[in-house]
């Protein structure tokens, strides 16, 4: 398709001003606090997953951040200004924090019009937008006869109508099926690459290991972690882990017992996991040994690991 922006400039140096920075950010419900002194940054160019268990306090966050709930105390600013004080705030953010609700009776395309008229864009927005989520074919359908993964693609189209900077989504995978999903993976990293700011709270965390390039983890509504997610996978990698295949199991835990700080634990799928020593002090004791090996695979923590002992023990809700 042929990308027609809403203003000059939209791709380019002008989509580098949108950094998100939350600092200090609190909001309390009379006993409950929600969020807590909450302060990360989300980077321009760079798809940032906003992760937490459920009652950690991301929807209030992205609320705060939008406008929809007055914080308690600290600030969230979007290119170094409130929401509310944005000047041209469709321009400048758009935002899907549920799936799309509309009119049941009016089409998909005349529901985007409706926000183009509303907003001052011209009608062309609502066809440009519905080929970009890829809904074109079901433009003229009535929004009751659309599934919850075309609404969410309408939604993520209403929030693109303006071309903005800076995409807020919350739980944007929610009713897409494995292509969908796969097709929404590869949108919001084509928008970071133009250098737009991508912003998305998910419970997902394999996808999300897949689609972000940083993660912000908070849980009790304060932060736990933030940084790249290589970094901090690795950051929570403290010793070796080698998952070993062998005939021989009670033969290879001798050999290794010799090795300080090498441990084997069975597992129940008839592997070892062998922590504390690197695959090639493995594989060369059990070649001393005579030991059979089926299988040496050096095994990384993923990101539903790392978030699940970041966030143990931690409530979602006070």
């Amino acid at each position: 398709m042929v990308w027609r922006p809403c203003h000059p400039g939209g791709k380019g140096s002008e989509m580098s001003d949108g950094q998100i920075t939350v600092s200090g950010l609190t909001k309390r419900y009379k006993n409950l606090l929600a969020v807590d002194g909450l302060s990360f940054t989300v980077q321009s160019g760079r798809v940032t997953g906003f992760l937490g268990p459920n009652g950690a306090g991301k929807t209030t966050t992205l609320r705060m951040l939008l406008n929809l709930v007055t914080p308690t105390a600290g600030t969230a600013t979007i290119g170094g200004a409130r929401y509310a004080d944005l000047t041209d705030p469709v321009r400048t953010v758009g935002a899907v924090l549920e799936a799309s609700a509309a009119h049941r009776g009016r089409t998909g395309r005349n529901h985007l019009r409706v926000l183009c008229a509303a907003a001052g864009l011209p009608d062309h927005r609502a066809d440009d937008v519905l080929e970009l989520v890829g809904l074109t074919p079901a433009a003229k359908r009535k929004f009751k006869g659309y599934s919850l993964g075309m609404r969410q693609r309408l939604g993520i189209a209403a929030a693109m109508l303006g071309d903005p900077k800076v995409l807020i989504l919350d739980e944007p995978a929610n009713g897409l099926d494995p292509e969908g999903i796969r097709w929404m993976r590869g949108f919001l990293q084509s928008l970071a690459k133009q250098g737009r700011t991508v912003l998305v709270s998910s419970h997902l965390l394999s996808e999300m290991e897949l689609l972000a390039d940083d993660v912000v983890i908070i849980a009790a509504g304060k932060l736990v972690r933030q940084g790249p997610v290589a970094e901090v996978l690795a950051s929570m990698s403290t010793s070796a882990h080698v998952r070993v295949r062998t005939p021989q199991a009670d033969a290879l835990a001798a050999a290794l017992a010799g090795i300080p700080g090498a441990v084997v634990t069975p597992r129940a799928d008839g592997t070892l996991l062998v922590t504390g020593v690197e695959a090639p002090a493995v594989g060369k004791a059990a070649l001393a040994a005579s030991v059979e090996l089926h299988e040496l695979t050096p095994e990384r923590p993923d990101l539903e690991g790392v978030f699940l002992e970041l966030t143990a023990g931690k409530a979602g809700i006070r």
